[in-house]
């Protein structure tokens, strides 16, 4: 059974910083392209930021460019987003999520971690 566990959310003032895990299990993600997707109440879900299989390649949100940075350990089946400088309108409930291989959708998602950034 694939898993995506999601950690690390929390409250955090304006300008701080929350570093962000999502573990997986259940099968290797070594060839799927992972992400990080953010939602409001009431609002859609949007894409974060997204890591490729190829690790030096990622693509941003406009909103969070050179804010977050997102990583990934293919050893530990893990992935991260390092989120610094928050903003209030960073608070949303975050979501990890993976392909099944590398050019296909996403079809696995964690439960989702909350994020909340106080000013």
């Amino acid at each position: 059974q694939v898993q995506l566990v999601e950690s690390g959310g929390g409250l955090v003032q304006v300008g701080g910083s929350l570093r962000l895990s999502c573990a997986a299990s259940g099968r290797t993600f070594s060839s799927s392209t992972m992400g990080w997707f953010r939602q409001v109440p009431g609002k859609e879900r949007e894409f974060v930021a997204a890591i490729f299989r190829s690790v030096s390649s990622t693509r941003y949100a406009d909103s969070v460019k050179g804010r977050f940075t997102i990583s990934r350990d293919n050893a530990k089946n893990t992935v991260y987003l390092q989120m610094n400088t928050l903003k209030p309108e960073d608070t949303a409930v975050y979501y990890c999520a993976a392909t099944r291989n590398s050019g296909s959708g996403y079809a696995y998602w964690g439960q989702g971690t909350q994020v909340t950034v106080s000013s």
